[in-house]
């Protein structure tokens, strides 16, 4: 009985410690949350006398597929650019995670360097670097080969220009990804190296016998992290265009909260594609 009320009493501690967070999370991101998805199905009019709403159904959501023709626009680009940067973001954060993690000298140093555009660069700083230009690699367009992959029609050349246009923002998105991985590869045990090294194994098998087996399941986590990132930045096109028709008379606060609701469902379904392939893939090569 004794053992039943200082449980009782370790779980309503616990439970006080942690209230108001509930309490945050309830006032602050549920109840918007539900909210949001109450207006969706609503038109919205804010009026001298409050915010008037009228039933219509699934009439925004049809309008955004029928009649926004920007929305799917933008939509569309959203998907392309995702697919795009999540995969070189995850490969340039392993590499250079990889690389700082040998015994080379400021390693210390450099680590503090590829870091630093987490800390400094927010979306107003990243705006501005984008209208001067200097987030792709200076004077490239000047050169042949950029005119020669220009013309080429083929996914390699289209990955590599996308990678030249958007270097800066492949280094901002890189960087706690780049600390997910180093910590992973630290807690990796050097003495299974040496065991594969005795072996015979090189230091490519090496990679993908044991280190790539090892940091899997930060390489989901990662990709996670970079999705939700990646599509919650404040320059996202699709994010500016449902903050424009928030305020816009004929669609308001209605229309944009169905937009949000179809955004947040596309992140889900990116997520559950990306969470599903990486761990069937990881059950047939790793288990």
């Amino acid at each position: 009985m004794k053992q039943l009320s200082m449980r009782s009493k370790n779980s309503l501690t616990g439970l006080l410690f942690i209230s108001p967070w509930i309490l945050g999370f309830l006032l602050f991101t549920a109840y918007p949350l539900f909210y949001s998805l109450y207006l969706s199905f609503q038109k919205v009019r804010i009026t001298t006398e409050g915010i008037q709403t009228t039933f219509v159904k699934f009439d925004n959501f049809k309008d955004a597929f029928t009649v926004d023709a920007l929305f799917t626009q933008k939509l569309l680009t959203f998907v392309q650019e995702l697919v795009l940067s999540v995969p070189i973001i995850i490969v340039f954060s392993l590499i250079i995670a990889i690389l700082l993690n040998q015994p080379i000298r400021f390693r210390n140093f450099f680590r503090m360097i590829f870091f630093l555009p987490v800390i400094i660069a927010s979306g107003p700083v990243i705006n501005e670097l984008i209208s001067q230009g200097v987030t792709s690699i200076p004077s490239i367009k000047d050169y042949a080969v950029f005119e020669t992959m220009l013309s080429a029609d083929s996914l390699f050349s289209s990955v590599l220009l996308y990678l030249m246009d958007n270097l800066i923002i492949i280094l901002w998105f890189s960087g706690v990804q780049f600390l997910i991985f180093l910590a992973a590869l630290q807690k990796i045990d050097t003495q299974v190296y040496e065991a594969a090294k005795i072996d015979g194994a090189s230091n490519w098998e090496c990679f993908w016998k044991v280190t790539l087996p090892s940091i899997f399941p930060m390489i989901v986590v990662n990709t996670v992290y970079t999705i939700v990132t990646f599509s919650i930045f404040s320059l996202n096109p699709v994010i500016e265009h449902i903050q424009t028709n928030m305020f816009q008379i004929n669609t308001g606060f209605g229309y944009a909260s169905a937009l949000s609701w179809i955004y947040f469902l596309l992140i889900a379904v990116a997520l559950g594609i990306s969470v599903a392939l990486l761990t069937v893939r990881g059950r047939k090569n790793y288990a």
